[in-house]
């Protein structure tokens, strides 16, 4: 039991005794730093049970914690707030009892269920763009959040890989593409095909300006130029199962996956679970045929089926055409029903997907529900707002969308820019300087997207990202790689036991709040699906270690328990880092 529960416990067992009342909760609040104390009770809530003055329930309730617990050294109370100072030997105990801890804060394999985290879900007729790039960080770090809560989980995407966006990058390699391979271009092979998907709608537009002077009215010139007819019946191919038409599908799909996996690497991004568009596409057309006798579903005059979802506040919706094909939401219906299929141990599902697709994500969650699966009360839209850069800091191939790679490489850029100009690198090789200009590069875009939560638009200054000063990611890793240098210069073994009965420093005493607050954060960041609890925990942990590095003296310290303590507290604080790192997917360097 945690302290601060047990003192919620004696709390409740001071006003039962002293007031003969039961009080169903206790508020606790951080002490604020202009008053003596470590954790704050907040009294006024329990005015609606316990009538009198606040100040005197404050102060009566505070001699009962004084008497009945060891570790409650004093109080004091300000207007309605009771401040309890913790003994120093509890904070101690606490360290002593982590401090060999691997990978404190994370729990393993606490439940039997597990849930899957869909992210990334592209398209193969173009490369992953900035959009993607927060989709498959969000995605990455919640599913890793998620494992540290102490659950099972399963990282999955489904590959848009069929359709005619398809069909036009197909189409216009057949025509312009004289036979241009990845190895013969030079380009990776989601560069490739998006460049024919430009490619087919420059021609489709040309076209389109052809039949309009020719007399044609736009509206119909859009249904009927040639080589969208010519990209429709190609799809019409591909469904019946042309052979040609079917291996040019296989081998240009074949180019962007292993584009898209070089950006996966890069990005340190991984799934274990793929899932296919032209496999799946077909799925939930015979459930949706068993809600319709269930009752689930309605069947209209033209023969298309929907589902009325009126009573909810929401609308009618299609799940079946009249022609008997599916729409997405059949798709994705079937696509749910047969992940729980592949892994029956799911009891959840996490979609990473963004904002634009909420009302989506309700009717699907809905009809799985109306369907009677017990799952579906465990479904969660993890839903984000767009990305935004600010014009004219990064051109993209397309010109229209910023592309991954392209802002990979930019953030490399753009921390060998500032790391060159702050001078930090002597003595690093070529091979090592490369490496730390990654890390941090990676370091600075993940950490400025994650810190950020996930519902809120964001404006990616690369350039402010990778300040060396403020909330960044930057910042983070110079403090957890100054930790690294301080247990390079100790002179002693810094696992060495020590005799813990010294008096804290205060800021000693803050550093140890910061740590023992890093697995319940990891648990709320888990029930929220929220990385930005993890990143601005750690924001608040490095700030804390700064402050304690710039007014106590660690080395230096003459007392040797004294300066083995805090040489092992920074050890610990540099730990706790990185594992908080970890769940964002960022790495931390040994030295900057």
């Amino acid at each position: 039991m945690s302290l601060q529960n047990d003192l919620g416990q004696k709390v409740k067992d001071a006003v039962k005794e002293l007031y003969q009342v039961e009080l169903p909760t206790v508020e606790f609040q951080p002490t604020r730093k202009d008053f003596e104390g470590d954790v704050t009770v907040v009294v006024f809530p329990m005015l609606r049970f316990v009538k009198g003055n606040p100040v005197q329930i404050g102060t009566q309730i505070g001699d009962y914690l004084q008497e009945h617990v060891s570790e409650v050294a004093k109080c004091n109370v300000v207007q309605g707030f009771l401040n309890i100072v913790i003994e120093d030997s509890y904070y101690l105990n606490f360290f002593n009892s982590i401090k060999d801890e691997a990978d404190y804060g994370y729990v393993k394999n606490a439940s039997k269920d597990a849930i899957m985290v869909e992210y990334s879900s592209p398209n193969t007729n173009k490369p992953l763009h900035l959009g993607h790039i927060r989709n498959n960080l969000l995605g990455y770090s919640v599913a890793e959040i998620l494992k540290a809560s102490g659950k099972k989980v399963y990282k999955t995407q489904i590959i848009n890989d069929r359709g005619i966006h398809i069909c036009k990058s197909m189409l216009a390699w057949q025509k312009f593409g004289e036979g241009e391979t990845p190895e013969s271009s030079g380009l990776k092979g989601d560069h490739l095909v998006g460049k024919y998907y430009v490619a087919f709608d420059k021609a489709y537009k040309e076209q389109i300006a052809e039949l309009v002077e020719g007399g044609m009215e736009k509206e119909k010139a859009e249904k009927e130029a040639p080589i969208l007819l010519e990209a429709q019946e190609m799809l019409r191919k591909w469904e019946a199962g042309d052979a040609e038409v079917v291996a040019l599908w296989k081998k240009m799909n074949s180019w962007v996956y292993a584009g898209f996996d070089t950006t996966y690497k890069n990005l340190g991004v991984d799934f274990d679970k793929l899932y296919y568009e032209s496999d799946t596409y077909l799925l939930g057309r015979d459930v949706v045929k068993d809600g319709l006798e269930k009752g689930v579903f309605f069947k209209k005059e033209d023969g298309s089926v929907w589902i009325d979802l009126t009573d909810e506040g929401l609308d009618e919706k299609i799940v079946l055409r009249s022609d008997g094909t599916a729409v997405y939401m059949t798709q994705d219906i079937g696509t749910a029903i047969q992940r729980v299929t592949d892994f029956p141990d799911i009891n959840g599902m996490v979609y990473t997907v963004g904002n634009e697709q909420d009302y989506h994500f309700k009717v699907l969650f809905l009809i799985l529900k109306k369907l009677g699966y017990s799952w579906a009360e465990q479904l969660y839209h993890l839903s984000y707002g767009m990305v935004d850069l600010p014009s004219g800091k990064m051109k993209s191939r397309e010109g229209t969308v910023v592309d991954a790679d392209d802002l990979i490489q930019n953030m490399e850029e753009t921390a060998e820019t500032i790391s060159s100009e702050l001078g930090k690198l002597e003595g690093y090789t070529e091979e090592e300087k490369q490496s730390l200009y990654r890390t941090i590069g990676l370091g600075a875009l993940k950490y400025y997207i994650l810190k950020v939560d996930p519902k809120k638009r964001i404006l990616f200054n690369p350039e402010e990202s990778v300040d060396f000063q403020g909330n960044t990611g930057p910042f983070i890793q110079y403090t957890y790689a100054r930790i690294q240098s301080i247990l390079r210069k100790a002179d002693f073994d810094v696992s060495t036991a020590l005799d813990m009965t010294f008096d804290l420093h205060e800021k000693e005493k803050e550093l140890l709040k910061g740590i023992q607050l890093f697995p319940e954060t990891v648990q709320l960041a888990a029930e929220n699906f929220s990385p930005a609890l993890i990143a601005n925990y750690t924001y608040d942990l490095v700030k804390e270690f700064n402050s304690f590095y710039q007014q106590v003296s660690i080395l230096g310290e003459p007392d040797e328990q004294k300066k083995q303590f805090r040489v092992q507290l920074s050890q610990k604080v540099g730990e706790v880092i990185q594992s908080a790192f970890r769940l964002l997917g960022i790495a931390v360097p040994e030295r900057m």
